[in-house]
C-alpha cells in the first residue's frame, strides 16, 4: 500500500477537511468503519452473543500489539484509558516512605496525578524541570539517587513533541534497578516502540489519537519480572485461572498480564483498534514512522519560511514526532480562523500544536502554510 491508496480510506479527505490533530483525536479510516458495521449488524441481527469471535478479535489484537512492541502478548493487558493503566502500576508497587519516584514538569496529566497521589504514602515526588520545550533523558538520569525507584516519562512530549531517547534513559535505569514507566500515547500508531530494547518495564497507551482507534480503550505493556511485583488493585473473575468455573471460587491469579483485566473488556473498541493495527502493517509501520517524521521536517521547514519557528527547529531527527508546535500570541485566533477554512489543528497551553499522521501530505501541509500565511 502506498500513500496514494491510504488516503482514500480517509473519509474527511473527501470532505475537503486538512486534518492535523492526531495529537487530540485520530479519524476513523475505512476499514475501522467497516469494520465496525460489521460488528454492529452481527450484535443486532444474528449471532447476538458471539463471544468466541470476540476472543478472537481479542487475541489477534494482542498479537499486533506485541509484534509492534517486540514482546509477547502475554505481557499485553487491556484497560479503559492510559490513566489507568498508570493506576495499576502506581497503586500495585509497595512504596516506603521515602522512596522517590520522577516526573517533569511538561508531562500530559495523565501521567502525573496516578503518581501524585502517592504522597500520601509518603513517596517524593521529584520534577525535572524543562528547558526550552525539552526534558531529555540526560536530565532525569541527573536526577537518579539511591532512593530512586519508579521513573515515568511520556514518550513524546505532548506540547513540544519532544521524542526522548528511552533506549539512553531505559540503558540508566536497568543499570541502577529502577522501574521505567513509559505514557507511549502520543507515540505509538506513529513511532515504533521496542520495549526490549529500550529496557521498558511498564507502557500505557490509549487508543484514540494516533493509534486511530476509539476512546475507552487502551493496553498496557509489563514486563513479567515487573508483574510478580505488583499486586492487582482489582481483581475480577476474567482475571483468575478457570474464570468459567462459575462457581467455584478459586482466586488463583493468570500468570500473564491478563490479570490485570477483571471483567468485560470495550469489545467496540478493540474491534476498532484491530483494524487500524492491520492499516499500520499493511502500510508498512517503517513507511509510517519515515513518512510521519518526513511530514514533521518538511512542516519545521517551511513554518520558518514564513517567519515562524518551532520548538524544535534546531534539533536533530532523531527526537522528532509528529507533533509540531510554536506559541503564538493570537494562538486561539489562528486556530479559529483555520477552522472555518476546513484546517484542524489544536492549541494548547497557548501553543499551536501541529500533528500530521502518515497519510497526510505536501499539500495538507502546504494548504497549512498558505492558511498561515495570511494570519501572520
Amino acid at each position: 500500500m502506498d500513500q496514494i491508496e491510504a488516503r482514500k480510506l480517509f473519509p474527511h479527505i473527501g470532505k475537503g477537511i486538512i486534518y492535523l490533530n492526531h495529537a487530540a483525536t485520530g479519524p476513523f479510516s475505512q476499514r475501522v468503519l467497516d469494520v465496525m458495521q460489521e460488528y454492529f449488524r452481527t450484535r443486532s441481527e444474528d449471532n447476538i452473543d458471539d463471544y468466541p469471535s470476540f476472543v478472537q478479535i481479542t487475541e489477534e489484537t494482542k498479537d499486533l500489539l506485541a509484534t509492534a512492541l517486540n514482546t509477547d502478548k502475554g505481557r499485553i493487558a487491556f484497560a479503559d484509558n492510559t490513566t489507568n493503566g498508570l493506576n495499576l502500576l502506581a497503586q500495585g508497587l509497595h512504596w516506603d516512605a521515602g522512596d522517590e519516584l520522577i516526573l517533569n514538569d511538561l508531562e500530559f496529566p495523565a501521567n502525573i496525578y496516578p503518581f501524585m497521589n502517592l504522597e500520601k504514602k509518603g513517596v517524593k515526588i521529584v520534577i525535572v524541570k524543562s528547558r526550552d520545550g525539552i526534558v531529555s533523558a540526560e536530565d532525569i538520569i541527573e536526577k537518579f539517587n539511591s532512593k530512586t525507584k519508579l521513573v515515568s516519562v511520556s514518550m513524546v512530549q505532548f506540547l513540544t513533541g519532544y521524542r526522548i531517547d528511552l533506549e539512553k534513559l531505559g540503558e540508566a535505569c536497568k543499570a541502577k534497578g529502577i522501574i521505567l514507566s513509559v505514557d507511549a500515547i502520543q507515540g505509538l500508531g506513529a513511532l515504533k516502540l521496542d520495549v526490549n530494547k529500550c529496557n521498558i518495564d511498564f507502557v500505557s497507551c490509549g487508543t484514540q489519537k494516533w493509534m486511530l482507534g476509539m476512546q475507552g480503550l487502551s493496553f498496557i505493556y509489563i514486563d513479567e519480572k515487573l508483574q510478580q511485583k505488583i499486586d492487582p488493585v482489582y481483581v475480577g473473575w476474567l482475571g483468575v485461572n478457570d474464570g468459567w468455573d462459575l462457581l467455584d471460587y478459586n482466586l488463583s491469579l493468570k500468570d500473564n498480564a491478563e490479570r490485570f483485566q477483571p471483567g468485560s473488556l470495550n469489545s467496540a473498541g478493540i474491534y476498532a483498534l484491530n483494524a487500524s493495527l492491520k492499516l499500520f502493517r499493511d502500510f508498512g509501520v517503517d513507511k509510517v514512522e519515515e513518512q510521519v517524521i518526513s511530514n514533521s521536517r518538511l512542516l519545521i521547514s517551511e513554518l520558518q519560511k514564513i517567519g515562524i519557528t518551532p520548538f524544535l527547529s534546531e534539533i536533530n531527527h532523531k527526537y522528532l514526532s509528529g507533533i509540531v508546535s510554536f506559541k503564538h500570541a493570537e494562538a486561539y485566533s489562528i486556530l479559529e480562523v483555520l477552522k472555518n477554512k476546513k484546517i484542524e489543528l489544536a492549541v494548547r497551553e497557548g501553543i499551536v500544536r501541529i500533528s500530521p499522521h502518515f497519510y497526510n501530505n505536501e499539500s495538507d501541509i502546504g494548504g497549512l502554510i498558505d492558511g498561515l500565511k495570511i494570519l501572520i
